[in-house]
């Protein structure tokens, strides 16, 4: 079983930027990024094949965030730039055995993070 720990939350005026970060246990395969705000469920952020070569966003973050990896740290990162309020939420990675993203729900995928809180004041 492989350990997920993001890091890089925190408070952010509207506008600003933040870099999340997803260090694995051990070698990871595709990865995604989800979030979840309070009393809502969770939501696809984006994700990233195994070599780096893929990824994928959802709408409301397109062009504004952007995901990359560096297989040699077994770590995934997530910067976020032109944040708005409504990004607000904990954010968590989650890991695939495949190589390819299996999808844009968490049950897609085998394994996740416990997730960093990220708040964005207007």
């Amino acid at each position: 079983q492989v350990r997920l720990v993001e890091s890089g939350g925190g408070l952010v005026q509207a506008g600003g930027s933040l870099r999340l970060s997803c260090a694995a246990s051990g070698s990871t395969f595709s990865m995604g990024w989800f979030r979840q705000a309070p009393g809502k469920e969770s939501e696809f952020v984006g994700s990233i094949n195994w070599s780096g070569g893929r990824t994928y966003y959802a709408d409301s973050v397109k062009g504004r965030f952007t995901i990359s990896r560096d297989n040699a740290k077994n770590t995934v990162y997530l910067q976020m730039n032109s944040l708005k309020p409504e990004d607000t939420a904990v954010y968590y990675c989650a890991g695939s055995n495949r190589l390819e993203v299996p999808g844009r729900t968490p049950v897609q995928f085998d394994y996740r993070g416990q997730g960093t809180q990220v708040t964005v004041s207007s």
